[in-house]
């Protein structure tokens, strides 16, 4: 599998999309910012516990 496959691309933008419209929805505006940071760390812990499990799996 390539590099690219690996990454939980979907899954952040969803995070990113969740994030944004539950603050729309809750305080009237949206701060991409702070939804860009949350999508960042799931991705990241996403990613991760793929590694982690991929390798677990193989041994």
């Amino acid at each position: 599998m390539a590099f690219a496959d690996n990454l939980p691309i979907t899954e952040s933008l969803g995070v990113f999309v969740g994030v944004t419209g539950l603050d729309w929805l809750t305080e009237g505006r949206a701060e991409p910012l702070n939804a860009a940071l949350v999508a960042l760390a799931a991705g990241t812990a996403i990613y991760v516990v793929r590694r982690w499990s991929r390798r677990r799996q193989k041994h």
